[in-house]
């Protein structure tokens, strides 16, 4: 897939895709004759997860550390020792996003109480014109 059609299924911006790739989180698997980025479904779920991670707070360290972990877990020639670590930053990352879930959780319910009283409000205005 071109870069066009991968910013589009992963509502990302081409720039965005780009910068992904020039920080080394997500390389194009291949490049066209013309030199354009090719991406594979491999390459966008990466860039899914990577999508997932960014309004939650990771940083770009954070997520070529998930990336790394990801990939060390589905290959199969990865000793004990390092499967264990990938699992561990499973693990950590797993339980930053869920406090991030939770603050957002409390962030989305202050956004509707805020909501609901301006509406009230506006409809007390509106009824007091009548």
């Amino acid at each position: 897939m071109q870069i066009g059609h991968v910013a589009a299924r992963t509502e990302l911006s081409i720039t965005t895709v780009r910068h992904y790739d020039e920080v080394g989180l997500v390389t194009p698997s291949a490049r066209s004759v013309g030199g354009f980025r090719l991406y594979t479904e491999a390459d966008v779920e990466r860039l899914l997860v990577i999508r997932w991670m960014k309004p939650l707070g990771f940083a770009l360290a954070e997520m070529k550390e998930l990336l790394d972990s990801l990939d060390l877990l589905a290959g199969a020639e990865a000793s004990d020792e390092r499967r264990t670590d990938a699992v561990r930053v499973l693990r950590e990352l797993q339980s930053k996003a869920q406090e991030s879930a939770v603050k957002l959780r409390k962030h989305l319910a202050h956004a509707e109480e805020l909501s609901g009283l301006l509406t009230e409000r506006a409809d007390e205005m509106v009824n007091r014109q009548r």
